[in-house]
């Protein structure tokens, strides 16, 4: 794609509410946007839909849950976020149910954000690329559960009141990006925050895409040629 990004807008709100589906998804690529906002004084939250547990073949789920939750963590207070929740659904087999579009919506009323970020939810990355069925199924639950939050007559068992202030679903690695944020100045804690998955990124082995610094600089630069030739992440952005 050759179409030149917009700049993200980053007047008018200040909380942003990260949804995914295992800890690794925000540290390829979106970390960076993340820590600039931090950096502004905005607040950030990540909500993510599993554990990781089934995403180290070396490792059996009962020990690579706990192992990715604290890799994770660690990976959020680097780019300064604090908060960070898991939903405990089963990494690999996430579907998009009801159930899940009522936790998403649940923590949307409790954090009331104005922008919503998560990861690709199309079928494909790119070109011969497929997505896989997490992603596309977190992803799609985000984007009904932000009007779901919004509706009264809606998960009325929620105790937090309907909240219909998100402004913006900010889709990570989208291969239809519309916007990009400048992440120039904050690419080392971008680059910090994958590698603090140290123990998962040693266990893809030769799976691995590369080394955090090498492929996030990488993806940067290729996405700032559509947005003035500065290291930049790119985000499909849908109005809501």
């Amino acid at each position: 794609m050759t179409d030149i990004l917009e700049q993200f807008p980053e007047d008018g709100w200040s909380r942003v509410l990260a949804v995914v589906a295992h800890p690794d998804d925000l540290e390829y690529g979106a970390t960076g946007a993340i820590a600039r906002w931090t950096r502004m004084g905005r607040w950030v939250g990540y909500l993510l839909a599993s554990k990781g547990e089934a995403g180290m073949d070396d490792v059996p789920p009962a020990e690579a849950g706990p192992i990715r939750v604290a890799e994770q963590i660690t990976a959020a207070r680097l780019v300064g976020v604090e908060d960070v929740e898991f939903l405990d659904y089963p990494d690999g087999l996430i579907e998009e149910s009801v159930a899940l579009r009522r936790d998403i919506a649940e923590a949307i009323r409790r954090h009331r954000p104005e922008v919503i970020v998560t990861i690709n939810h199309h079928s494909h990355w790119g070109p011969g690329a497929l997505n896989m069925a997490d992603h596309r199924n977190v992803g799609g639950a985000v984007l009904d559960a932000v009007r779901d939050a919004a509706n009264r007559w809606l998960f009325t068992d929620i105790e937090s009141s309907p909240w219909s202030g998100v402004k913006w679903v900010a889709v990570a690695g989208s291969p239809h990006s519309t916007h990009a944020v400048d992440i120039t100045d904050t690419m080392d804690e971008a680059v910090a925050s994958l590698e603090a998955h140290r123990r998962y990124l040693d266990s893809l082995g030769e799976h691995a895409m590369a080394e955090p610094a090498e492929f996030l600089s990488a993806m940067a630069r290729q996405t700032g040629t559509r947005f003035g030739n500065r290291m930049a992440t790119g985000f499909e952005v849908i109005a809501m």
